[in-house]
């Protein structure tokens, strides 16, 4: 028995040291955002319900078809089913069939449905632009967790420069080449280093967290995998943003179905005219009937061919034989006032496409101001990242000269710090400058349609 409780633990700790060891992808995590997103999956069951309303809307063009029967128990005098009075305790069944079909009705019918097929191709859309924004929420958390990673490294980097820094000021203290506060200097320039490298680990574990919420997992263990992006030739898509625009235009989700509620918008103003014209249905049916006079036998009386009378038997069947009719008929209903129903029904129809068509250019418009600014805002960030790019090369081998007067006494170490800090800061400024405009770009190939990949 211990030794299966043994057994089980290792596989438990076995299996949960795999789950925390996996590193995920980008494309890892945008498939199973998809996937499991609630947002998407309650999209998904709206459009299921849109595919039902065409169901139903298909359906007014079939005929209807209702079957009813009924039993009845009759106390005290009532007409039986030959006309007579009787005065008897009796009970009774009806049975009928009956069925109905709307022939026309101003193509109300044709136009439900064609308004139902709309919807459920604007329903597809709003589907796909709702998977199109969890995309960008994943690729920009994914790179915002390779930012604070890689800021991580510099922290890192600058601990382990101010330690060898404390353990070489140390060593000239304690042989008497240096005094007492240059160690000083230097072990708070170290306490300052550990700090950051705390702040950057802080925010790496909270970008991760936000992106393990944003996939609705557990952040216990979860990380991403390690990808370093190297810029080598930074460059702009097109010079100017009427191919983005023009391109995005037609192809955006949300601006098909914007387009296709100004085309619904037109079907409801033909659904509400509809109610002018007038509409003609057929419909047809069968009934008969049963009746059974209590304490009594099922009988007819009927003269025989010498005129006397005679009863026969008239059961159950024989009743329902007999008692069986027909019947079919045509219904032609013509509007004349409706107290201004219709009317009314059209004009907010009409109103209702004005609107419609104001939220399409709306959206048009907002698309060109977010194309010029995400355009904008990658060109400020090529920009930068080239004069980042720059400023790190001059402050490296600022940093490198420093060093060679550090170690040979010529630089103080507060001096020193001063380079090193500025060393820092254009390490962090290129990182930023670089993520900023890899996220930026990648906005604009979205727009034109491209499929986001981090190489």
């Amino acid at each position: 028995m211990r030794s299966k409780i043994v057994t089980i633990l290792a596989l438990v700790f076995f299996i949960t040291v795999q789950a925390q060891d996996k590193k995920w992808t980008l494309q890892e995590c945008v498939n199973y955002a998809l996937e499991n997103n609630i947002s998407i999956k309650q999209q998904e069951l709206n459009k299921e319900l849109i595919e039902e309303d065409i169901i139903t809307a298909e359906g007014n063009f079939y005929p209807s078809l209702n079957a009813s029967a009924s039993q009845n128990f009759n106390f005290g005098s009532y007409i039986d089913n030959y006309g007579g009075r009787v005065s008897r305790d009796s009970r009774s069944n009806s049975f009928s069939l009956g069925t109905g079909v709307t022939l026309y009705n101003g193509q109300r019918n044709k136009n439900t449905l064609l308004r139902a097929q709309k919807n459920l191709e604007a329903a597809g859309f709003d589907l796909e632009e709702n998977k199109n924004n969890i995309m960008l929420f994943v690729v920009n958390s994914y790179l915002n967790v390779l930012l604070n990673k890689e800021s991580l490294k510099i922290a890192e980097e600058q601990v382990s420069i101010s330690e060898s820094q404390v353990e070489k000021v140390k060593n000239l203290v304690e042989a008497g080449s240096q005094p007492r506060a240059n160690l000083f200097e230097a072990q708070a320039t170290l306490a300052t280093n550990t700090q950051q490298l705390v702040t950057a680990q802080n925010n790496l574990d909270l970008s991760l967290l936000s992106l393990a919420q944003l996939l609705q997992i557990s952040h216990k263990g979860f990380d991403v995998e390690d990808v370093v992006l190297n810029i080598n030739a930074a460059s702009l898509i097109y010079n100017d943003t009427d191919v983005i625009y023009n391109t995005a235009l037609g192809n955006l989700p949300e601006i098909k179905s914007a387009e296709i509620a100004v085309e619904n918008s037109e079907v409801a103003i033909d659904i509400a005219k509809g109610a002018f014209l007038p509409s003609l249905s057929f419909s047809a049916g069968l009934g008969t009937s049963y009746q059974h006079n209590q304490g009594q036998k099922d009988v007819r009386a009927i003269l025989d061919e010498n005129n006397n009378v005679v009863y026969v038997p008239n059961g159950f069947g024989k009743q329902l034989e007999d008692n069986l009719g027909y019947n079919f008929g045509f219904s032609l209903n013509i509007p004349i006032f409706n107290r201004f129903q219709t009317k009314s029904n059209v004009a907010r129809a009409q109103i209702n496409k004005e609107r419609f068509e104001l939220a399409l250019l709306d959206k048009q418009v907002k698309l060109r101001e977010t194309i010029e600014k995400a355009y904008a805002d990658a060109k400020a960030s090529l920009n930068q990242f080239v004069a980042a790019e720059q400023s790190l090369k001059a402050q490296e081998e600022s940093f490198k000269n420093a060093q060679v007067s550090y170690n040979s006494g010529v630089m103080t170490s507060f001096d020193f710090d001063q380079v090193r800090n500025r060393l820092v800061n254009s390490q962090s400024s290129l990182i930023n400058a670089k993520y900023n405009f890899v996220f930026r770009t990648k906005l604009l190939e979205y727009y034109l349609g491209i499929p986001i990949v981090i190489d």
